[in-house]
């Protein structure tokens, strides 16, 4: 069977980070996990126990996937010019589990869970000097 070859002339890429993936050439199979907490405060307080990912039920909870199809299909393929020719690419940035790939991937699994948090000051009522 014969796969298709990526050629590019030209890459530049600023920044990879958090888990992601620059991969040139094949691979068999990429998977990556990120998770991150993003905490927004008013005020830099700081407490003893912050950061537990278990605390979030969001980095606990399965993440649902589509069943897998359970029917024949019969298809052939045929690649006339079985190379991907491409001149430039340009990338700013891959975060938080992401993949650039060049190349044939057999089996890729991504994932990232963000939490965002947002601790504000109380805000006081002007006409009553009560928090709101």
């Amino acid at each position: 069977m014969l796969q298709r070859i990526t050629c590019v002339d030209h890459i530049k890429i600023d920044a990879v980070s958090f888990s992601s993936i620059l991969q040139i050439g094949d691979s068999e199979q990429i998977q990556a996990l990120s998770r991150a907490l993003a905490v927004q405060r008013e005020a830099e307080i700081f407490f003893d126990n912050e950061g537990n990912f278990a605390s979030f039920s969001i980095f606990s909870e399965t993440i649902p996937f589509q069943p897998a199809v359970e029917e024949n299909v019969v298809f052939s393929t045929h690649n006339l010019n079985p190379v991907l020719k491409v001149r430039n690419i340009d990338i700013m940035g891959a975060s938080s589990s992401a993949v650039v790939h060049l190349g044939n991937s057999r089996n890729i699994a991504m994932e990232a869970r963000v939490k965002h948090i947002r601790q504000l000051l109380p805000r006081m009522n002007m006409s009553n000097g009560e928090d709101i």
